[in-house]
């Protein structure tokens, strides 16, 4: 179920203008919604979403003439998006590790496993069919939101979040399915 090649707003390097300055204001136009969605969804706070937003268009201006536009515009900032919300939650955890040994203990046994995209999808339980998508593995939740949210081609999503291309396609496959049976088992029990 791949994307056609010329979908949306899938913009190259080649259609912003050379000059940084001016290429960030048609960057953050375009793709001003979709980074911070993207931040929000990891980072489950608007205020760090946005500070994370501000960061990766600050990445983006200052690397603008190294970029050899490989991918898309738009697949290029979701993969700073993703790099930066991750460092940034791998940082706050163990910035936040406590200091009682009963807590310390406690903590370990609630966060054993989850990563970063553990507890981005974690924080998107709260609401129904979010709900239902929180209950698979994290790598699914990740795969299946920059897919149908961000409207992103499996290999963009690959690139984004540096995983091989077939993987990506295997997670949104088995996603789908996981996803229908929770679906298919809730409407049984109802």
């Amino acid at each position: 179920m791949e994307r056609p090649a010329g979908h949306d707003d899938r913009v190259d390097k080649v259609d912003y203008p050379a000059d940084p300055s001016a290429a960030l204001e048609q960057m953050m136009e375009r793709h001003g919604n979709d980074v911070l969605r993207t931040a929000y969804f990891y980072m489950g706070d608007r205020h760090l979403a946005e500070d994370v937003s501000q960061e990766v268009f600050l990445r983006a201006y200052r690397h603008w003439t190294s970029f050899r536009g490989d991918s898309t515009v738009k697949t290029w900032l979701t993969k700073i998006t993703v790099h930066l919300c991750r460092d940034r939650l791998r940082r706050k955890s163990a910035a936040e590790t406590p200091t009682d040994p009963a807590l310390i203990r406690l903590d370990a046994e609630r966060a054993a496993g989850r990563n970063a995209e553990d507890e981005a999808m974690h924080r998107l339980s709260r609401s129904g069919f979010l709900s239902k998508l929180a209950e698979l593995p994290p790598h699914y939740h990740e795969a299946l939101y920059l897919y149908y949210y961000l409207d992103l081609s499996t290999r963009e999503i690959a690139e984004a979040t540096g995983t091989p291309e077939g993987t990506v396609r295997g997670r949104l496959s088995r996603a789908r399915e996981l996803l229908a049976e929770r679906l298919q088992r809730e409407e049984l029990t109802s």
